[in-house]
């Protein structure tokens, strides 16, 4: 118990006594002078003085020297030296004494004894007598009184609990400040994403948004009286917000008062921050605190420079702490070594214990090692559970089994929760289905995302919408201004999309840009595309370049382009070398198209009659 009464609480909190050889502080000073002056009045007779003396040496800890003190003012009459009296008989081990002097300083009206004795009946269990003086002392003020009130109201489910808590709070409680802005935060997060009233105004998120800055203005009372939970609470919030500057200082503040998880999310500020070491410092001192966040972080930092043995150690740490992710994490440092029975049983005990990431990459490893009745199952949990991966990853399963209904419900899940690829997915598959809004809607999706395959096929979808305008082999046209659909193959291009590459070469030709159609047809070209190998060659013949252009051609042929192929044979036959003419026609007729075909069966013909003439 505290020491409290009404006169006792006039001083501040009792000092440690200096170690010897060292000067008094002013304040000690004056106190032990005010502690003389109060024993002169006190073997004077002062019953004030006597009180006060007594509280004072309590708060020091010399209870024999404060108990015949305070046994004189109580038999006064004193209220005050009745509490003291009490809390010095609980320090001795005789909690019923104390109570009943308690019970004379509170039917006297002193507060603090009503606390004292409220705390005392709900030690054992009577809460309607435990309530009772509560509630006196709450309704005197007494901020002790009013957070013990709320703490028992809360335990039993009244309402009335809040009322005071708040109460406690704005007295200057930091733990009822504390207590209150959790439950405030609760409420804000329980209405974020709710619907308001008819009238269109979200009642609920304005409400939500109210509660959200009134809990943090009473965590930041509550960190400012030095509540280690409640500062970490505050730069949390200030973290969301991007103000990591003073959500830094909190961390800071909550960390040296023992926070483990501010010292982790310190840690991480400092990491983004670009200081890894001091981040490794903090991380250091949360991990040893039992911090699972942390030591998974540590063995991260490890990992990265190569220290695998101590990143092991830390993930094994984090795991003993309790935190899911070291399994995950050491299944991810088996997996990366090669380690993959280690890394199929950590993965395991992630995956049984509910990590969703830790079931996906089993199942993927099932997969990999050809078990995919035992992917299966593991890839179904974790897109269960919310990862979107396994969700996408489950419909590449079922697309492989030609399942693709099941797939494609699998591909909209994840493409529902933003998943790239999956959209792509779904945008192909409507397309196939000649649902054209639709599939446009997830290829904007996935080409927004990054998706290199969804901005050609978006592109192609546009372009598809132009009108048409009469274009020879190389699209030249009077068309000079680019089109949303070219933007988007220049998009596809830039990321390295052959065909998109070819595409903008056509594109920046029909605008008579043949600087321009040059540049991508060689960039897709030299990538291996055989169209932009064709395509260059025929740029190249028409600017005069035909040795160049036959170099282009034969890479093009070489890969199966039966153009390319009709071309040499038609260069070789201008040269008079009808044999290697001969060779390409007769390439060009195996390669095709139908029309290729036929042209380069006639000029292999007319070939074979000059030879043999």
């Amino acid at each position: 118990m505290d020491v409290m009464g009404d006169k006792a609480t006039l001083f501040e909190t009792g000092r440690f006594v200096q170690p010897s050889g060292e000067e008094p502080t002013r304040d000690e000073a004056a106190e032990a002078a005010e502690e003389a002056r109060r024993r002169l009045h006190a073997e004077a007779g002062d019953v004030e003085s006597m009180s006060v003396l007594g509280a004072m040496l309590l708060r020091r800890g010399d209870l024999d020297g404060a108990e015949p003190q305070l046994r004189a003012a109580t038999a006064a009459g004193d209220r005050a030296a009745a509490n003291n009296l009490g809390v010095l008989l609980h320090q001795r081990g005789y909690p019923d004494e104390a109570a009943g002097w308690w019970r004379i300083a509170a039917v006297a009206g002193s507060a603090a004894a009503a606390h004292a004795l409220g705390r005392y009946h709900r030690e054992r269990g009577d809460e309607p007598a435990a309530e009772y003086w509560l509630r006196q002392s709450a309704e005197q003020g007494h901020a002790l009184g009013a957070y013990a009130l709320a703490d028992l109201l809360e335990h039993r489910g009244d309402a009335k609990a809040g009322q005071w808590m708040r109460a406690a709070a704005e007295r200057g409680h930091r733990e009822a400040a504390y207590r209150l802005a959790r439950g405030l935060d609760r409420r804000a997060g329980a209405g974020e994403g709710e619907t308001g009233a008819d009238n269109g105004v979200d009642t609920e998120t304005a409400a939500g948004t109210a509660e959200a800055a009134e809990a943090e203005q009473w965590y930041r009372q509550a960190a400012a009286r030095g509540h280690r939970r409640a500062a970490l609470h505050l730069g949390a919030i200030l973290e969301r917000r991007g103000e990591l500057k003073e959500a830094g200082r909190w961390y800071l503040t909550s960390a040296k008062d023992g926070e483990a998880r501010a010292a982790c999310a310190l840690g991480f500020l400092l990491r983004d921050a670009g200081d890894t070491e001091s981040a490794a410092v903090w991380w250091l001192r949360a991990a040893q605190d039992g911090d699972g966040n942390a030591a998974n972080a540590l063995g991260a930092l490890h990992a990265e420079r190569g220290e695998t043995q101590t990143a092991e150690r830390w993930y094994r740490a984090a795991m003993d702490a309790g935190d899911d992710n070291g399994a995950y994490n050491l299944g991810l440092l088996c997996a990366e070594q090669g380690r993959t029975a280690q890394a199929e049983q950590w993965y395991r005990r992630a995956a049984y214990a509910g990590h969703r990431e830790a079931a996906n990459a089993l199942a993927i490893l099932l997969l990999q090692g050809g078990d995919t009745a035992g992917a299966e199952p593991w890839f179904s949990k974790a897109a269960e559970a919310g990862s979107v991966d396994a969700a996408f990853n489950l419909g590449i399963l079922y697309a492989g089994r030609g399942e693709d209904r099941v797939a494609l419900r699998c591909y909209e899940r994840a493409a529902a929760a933003g998943h790239t690829e999956a959209a792509l997915q779904v945008g192909i598959a409507l397309l196939r289905e000649g649902d054209e809004a639709a599939a446009e809607r997830h290829l904007r999706c996935a080409a927004g995302g990054g998706s290199a395959e969804a901005a050609y096929r978006l592109a192609a979808v546009l372009d598809a919408r132009r009108p048409k305008v009469s274009e020879h082999e190389l699209g030249e046209s009077s068309l000079h201004t680019k089109t949303e659909c070219e933007e988007w193959y220049e998009r596809a291009a830039s990321q390295g999309h052959r065909r998109a590459q070819v595409r903008v070469g056509m594109l920046a030709a029909a605008r008579g840009d043949v600087v321009e159609a040059a540049r991508w047809y060689r960039i897709a070209a030299e990538a291996g595309s055989r169209n932009g190998a064709f395509n260059l060659g025929l740029l190249l013949a028409r600017e005069g370049s035909e040795p160049e252009a036959a170099v282009w051609w034969q890479r093009a042929a070489d890969a199966g382009h039966g153009r390319a192929a009709l071309r040499l044979a038609l260069v070789y036959a201008r040269r008079g070398e009808l044999a290697e003419g001969q060779r390409w026609a007769d390439r060009a007729v195996a390669l095709g198209p139908a029309e290729v075909t036929e042209r380069a069966g006639r000029l292999r013909d007319a070939l074979r009659e000059e030879l043999s003439a």
